[in-house]
């Protein structure tokens, strides 16, 4: 049960456990933004994954459950002693490793994966549906 403040009220108690660097409290934008779309025969989804991404490994089963991990790099500085350089901040997420889990809405063929990478740090990948049925497929009498 949540706890009473001052004013009577009732506090929630948060929805997200936060870890890893995201409990550091550090800002930046978030890791695994998704979107899912569901064609005829395929499943296509995009997961942001901004900042500069390492050791990016993704399996997906054919129950549609996916797993995406890797590590955000630290930033580097550009250090010149010939000239002055005036430091941009761009806002990236924390540095250090991140997972990313979700279901898509069916089962899927995992052999058949068409992966890209998008401009703003988007992977996008298409995934056939599985063809899996009660029914056999048809023999050939020859």
């Amino acid at each position: 049960m949540g706890k009473k403040s001052n004013t009577g009220n009732v506090e929630v108690k948060p929805a997200v456990a936060l870890i890893g660097t995201a409990s550091g409290g550090k800002t930046g934008p978030p890791i695994g933004l998704l979107d899912v779309g569901v064609a005829d025969g395929a499943y296509i989804f995009r997961v942001a994954l901004p900042g500069e991404v390492s050791d990016l490994k993704f399996t997906i089963e054919q129950s549609g459950k996916v797993h995406i991990s890797g590590a955000i790099k630290e930033g580097k500085l550009v250090k010149n002693s010939s000239k002055v350089l005036r430091t941009i901040t761009r806002e990236i997420p924390p540095p250090g490793p991140f997972t990313v889990s979700f279901n898509l809405p069916g089962p899927v063929d995992s052999r058949l994966i068409e992966p890209r990478s998008r401009p703003g740090g988007i992977l996008e990948v298409v995934i056939l549906k599985s063809k899996k049925s009660g029914v056999p497929p048809p023999t050939s009498n020859q």
